[in-house]
């Protein structure tokens, strides 16, 4: 969390032949982070672009409120989400979890 939203690492797989949220994954210092893949080449910020739009839409937020705060050039991004930071981190969760244990953890 930081101050008016969330930062969120990102591992984006560009020209992946879609747009998706593929889970979680960890780099190899064990930092956990969300697996992207877009369709959109890493050529004039496309991939960015890319990524903010299938953020927001995943979040269900306005593209307005997402940035790529670092990593403009490279596959691990961090991004800034801008809201109610619980409410996006408790959003984040629901999305991750897979519903058969979100039911047991009830």
């Amino acid at each position: 969390m930081v101050a008016g939203g969330i930062r969120l690492k990102v591992r984006v797989t560009p020209r992946g032949g879609r747009d998706g949220v593929d889970g979680i994954g960890v780099d190899g210092d064990g930092v956990p982070h969300l697996r992207l893949h877009v369709a959109a080449a890493p050529v004039d910020g496309d991939a960015n672009a890319a990524v903010i739009r299938l953020v927001a839409k995943w979040l269900a937020v306005p593209r307005s409120r997402v940035a790529v705060a670092s990593g403009a050039t490279a596959r691990l991004k961090t991004l800034t989400i801008n809201g109610d930071a619980l409410q996006l981190l408790h959003h984040c969760q629901s999305l991750i979890t897979p519903p058969e244990r979100q039911e047991r953890d009830a």
